[in-house]
């Protein structure tokens, strides 16, 4: 397993990360996606190990917290082999200070996900998201608080836009406060909107992004086809309403360039999916999940070689669209696009 920088930060992780969210199967969303066990998630964190995946990622939110005490037990002895990354901020109680990112709120997540997962300190913790009401001095000061009380080592967002993510960092550098060196984001061959700000901003900040769904809330498995029907089994069925959303005709090219791509490397759809982001700037981790041990296997399948730079170009062309302003009209009309094209 090769392993990463963190952004502009000292800490390594591995290419590939370990989603949680399959773990409890709690409500309609983490039950449409798994219910695996605590014998299962040892068994899923075993071959994750044996193959030198080390980072488990999770969340408050995940099956109303028993992802982070499934997983607590499913490490329980073997603490220091592995990193954790989990997040807080969307509502986990019915009390008004249950949502958000206040000090209340953080200082309470932290404490409850500790004991959860049966650990003294979060490799990474991150912000699920960005909380309007609450400003962002008091947000930093406490995780800055929660990082020099040792029960956090590194800091990161999630589904933050840019102007959140940079006025986040500016005053952090302003009081010397710790810097959010990941943003956990949606990226995938079919939804490419990170490259447009997010991924200059980090090349320019130092953020490295862990990447959520890279398949695309997965619709880039291999078993969804132009023209037939969605498996009866597929995930999307209860869950769909909550991913990300994509154009038919621009999942079906996609999907078309990766059966090309499979025929010639032998290697599966997901895997070349895989395989695309981890050469894509920025990354430093792909968040992989399964249901079970035959899916996990897969998906490790993604690393270990590359795609040719010819592959790496049929991809991109499929997959790319016209970006949204004000990311394309300037550069068109200012004449710049010939000699200078944007990223996607």
């Amino acid at each position: 397993m090769e392993y990463r920088h963190l952004g502009r930060s000292g800490f390594k992780v591995p290419a590939l990360s370990f989603g949680t969210g399959t773990f409890g199967g709690e409500g309609k969303l983490f039950g449409a996606w798994g219910n695996t066990d605590v014998a299962g998630a040892k068994r899923l964190v075993d071959i994750c190990l044996d193959a030198g995946l080390t980072l488990f990622d999770s969340a408050d939110v995940y099956s109303s917290g028993a992802s982070e005490a499934i997983l607590g037990a499913a490490i329980k002895g073997r603490r220091d082999k592995v990193l954790i990354s989990t997040k807080a901020t969307f509502r986990s109680g019915d009390g008004p200070n249950d949502v958000g990112s206040s000090r209340f709120h953080l200082v309470r997540a932290i404490d409850a996900a500790l004991q959860r997962l049966g650990s003294d300190y979060i490799d990474l913790f991150q912000l699920h998201g960005f909380d309007a009401k609450t400003p962002i001095e008091e947000t930093i000061s406490t995780l800055d608080d929660l990082v020099r009380a040792g029960k956090i080592r590194y800091l990161g967002v999630s589904n933050f836009s840019g102007w959140h993510l940079m006025k986040s960092l500016a005053i952090a550098d302003r009081h010397g406060w710790s810097r959010y060196v990941a943003n956990q984001t949606y990226y995938s061959l079919i939804g490419r909107d990170y490259e447009w700000e997010l991924m200059p901003l980090g090349i320019d900040q130092g953020v490295g992004a862990m990447v959520w769904s890279p398949l695309g809330w997965g619709r880039l498995t291999g078993r969804i086809r132009r023209g037939r029907p969605l498996p009866e089994n597929s995930r999307l069925h209860g869950s769909a309403e909550f991913g990300p959303p994509v154009d038919d005709e621009q999942l079906y090219r996609v999907v078309d360039a990766l059966d090309g791509i499979a025929m010639e490397t032998g290697k599966t759809i997901a895997q070349i999916a895989i395989n695309w982001l981890l050469q894509r700037p920025t990354v430093s981790s792909v968040i992989i999940g399964a249901r079970d041990e035959d899916q996990l296997k897969q998906n490790l399948g993604a690393v270990g070689w590359n795609l040719t730079p010819e592959h790496v170009a049929k991809l991109d062309e499929a997959s790319g669209k016209t970006t949204a302003y004000p990311y394309y009209p300037y550069w068109h009309q200012a004449g710049f696009a010939e000699r200078n094209p944007p990223p996607v």
